[in-house]
């Protein structure tokens, strides 16, 4: 199932208009966004908490040194 999400401000605009662009299409379903504000929920940790914490990175450090050459004989 595939879904349009239309945010409700464009709503009046265009839910009509690709409910009947879709019509043919039983896999795609055309629906209007209704959330409002922001969802994320605020802690409790006070400011100088929340500047201590640190962003960081999830890649792999890169293995410090050289990569060995490969010797390969054609032969």
């Amino acid at each position: 199932m595939i879904y349009c999400v239309i945010p409700s401000d464009l709503a009046d605009e265009l839910f009509d208009k690709l409910t009947a662009y879709y019509a043919g299409d039983d896999n795609v379903k055309v629906i209007v966004d209704r959330r409002s504000g922001d969802r994320r929920r605020h802690s409790a940790t006070s400011e100088s908490e929340q500047q201590k914490r640190i962003q960081r990175d999830r890649r792999r450090p890169r293995i410090a040194g050289d990569t060995p050459s490969l010797d390969v004989d054609a032969g």
